[in-house]
């Protein structure tokens, strides 16, 4: 069996397992960045003496930019390199991140937003194909799930530091930890992450020997005695360009993958920044509300990894359907159930799980769709027509409640969206006779 086998049939050894918990951290990053602004939000507002329409725009500039780095960035990595993509992109978050706690005006800050937007959308890309690619065929789905609940962690202390930090050191002092725990990742990156297996045994880049064999080692396989023959297997006849996305091969997953990314994005957006504000408006308590928020939060760490376990066991795009079809019920009754607390509180638990266990069969699911040379293209850009999803998801919630649409309406459409992406991960199953890769082995 050739390496990229083994990888799949072998144990995972404490270097791939480690190579995971880098990915989680660097998830966690986008969590952390994510609800940094979002809690510093009234203090920025304050300072800079913004209206509501004008701190909305600030809080899109970095999922903007996150939309940005998956589309604009993750190519490069198919060309030159995960492992060079990935550092590129850490170094422009820490950036951002650092620049951003130096604004003189609400201008500056959106700039500096977009440019950590567009490292943490370059990060995103590549990551998922990283944990992917080093996780074994038997423990894949748990590898992404864990990478997928890192979102959830990071934000959940993003929010702990932003609430703790700014009361005391004010707005600023969150993006400047922000940045500095960034620039430590990228110290640890640079030191242990490895480049993508699959990629030096295809594209072959200089020494690409010895650095295959130098991880091989790392990860308790055998090393190889030559290259010979594996570049001209593998080397598709397109040269990385997002046109390669729309071949005969590709097409049809292509256009599938983008609507199940933009409807899942746009439902999990919506959820997570609506539901406090439309359960208010359903009957509940200010307090209550944000306990059920919570208690989304908590769910969806939890399903990303329930996920991941199930997928050990089971088919996992199978599970991703059944997660996606459930999701789509829950949220349809949700509503209905604020009329007992309880049962809103289990509800709100259920739909985190479901929606984040979504995520992470996703995250499983994409790479799996396309060959080594434009595996990054086709991640990036299926996440970043999922970040317009996102975009649009809370734009598009208030002007329906402003046409006079009901808590209740809503959660029934975004259902209705959860089920398009159950039955576009349907049809979307390769046929190995193109040379797609089939998601038990990428």
């Amino acid at each position: 069996m050739n390496l990229r086998e083994r990888i799949d049939t072998s144990p995972m050894s404490g270097y791939q397992w480690l190579i995971i918990a880098l990915c989680v951290v660097l998830n966690a990053l986008d969590g952390y960045d994510v609800l940094a602004m979002a809690f510093t939000a009234p203090g920025v507002g304050s300072e800079f003496h913004l209206d509501g329409g004008e701190l909305g725009l600030l809080l899109s500039a970095g999922l903007m930019g996150m939309a940005a780095g998956s589309l604009l960035l993750a190519p490069f990595a198919d060309l030159f390199g995960r492992r060079p993509l990935i550092l590129l992109s850490v170094g422009l978050a820490t950036a951002g991140m650092l620049l951003s706690a130096t604004s003189g005006s609400a201008t500056q800050l959106a700039l500096w937003r977009v440019l950590t937007g567009l490292g943490v959308g370059g990060i995103l890309a590549c990551t998922t194909v990283i944990a992917s690619e080093y996780a074994s065929r038997r423990w894949r789905g748990l590898a992404i799930a864990l990478y997928t609940a890192g979102y959830g962690i990071g934000a959940t202390v993003g929010g702990l530091v932003a609430v703790t930090l700014q009361s005391s050191q004010g707005w600023r002092s969150v993006f400047l930890l922000g940045g500095v725990l960034t620039g430590v990742v990228l110290l640890l990156l640079a030191a242990l992450l490895p480049e993508s297996v699959q990629f030096l045994l295809t594209r072959q880049p200089r020494n690409a020997l010895a650095r295959v064999n130098t991880i091989a080692t790392r990860i308790r396989q055998e090393p190889l005695t030559s290259l010979q023959g594996m570049a001209d297997a593998a080397r598709p006849t397109a040269s990385n360009r997002v046109g390669d996305l729309f071949t005969a091969a590709h097409r049809r997953y292509t256009l599938l993958l983008w609507v199940a990314f933009f409807t899942l994005m746009f439902g999990f957006y919506f959820v997570n920044s609506w539901t406090p504000t439309l359960l208010v408006s359903a009957g509940l308590t200010e307090k209550q509300s944000v306990t059920v928020g919570i208690m989304l939060a908590l769910g969806g760490t939890v399903g990303a990894i329930l996920y991941g376990l199930l997928t050990s066991r089971w088919d996992s795009r199978r599970i991703l359907i059944g997660f996606a079809v459930l999701s789509g019920v829950a949220m349809a009754l949700f509503i209905s159930a604020t009329a007992t607390l309880a049962l809103a509180f289990a509800f709100g638990i259920a739909i985190g799980m479901l929606v984040n266990g979504c995520m992470a069969g996703l995250y499983t699911l994409a790479p799996s769709m396309y060959e080594t040379q434009v595996r990054s293209t086709g991640v990036g850009w299926a996440i970043g027509i999922g970040r317009g999803g996102a975009i649009l998801a809370p734009i598009a919630a208030g002007a329906l409640l402003d046409a006079g649409w009901t808590a209740g309406t809503l959660y029934l459409a975004v259902g209705t969206l959860m089920l398009v992406c159950a039955a576009c991960v349907a049809l979307s199953r390769p046929r190995s006779a193109t040379g797609v890769a089939v998601a038990a082995g990428v």
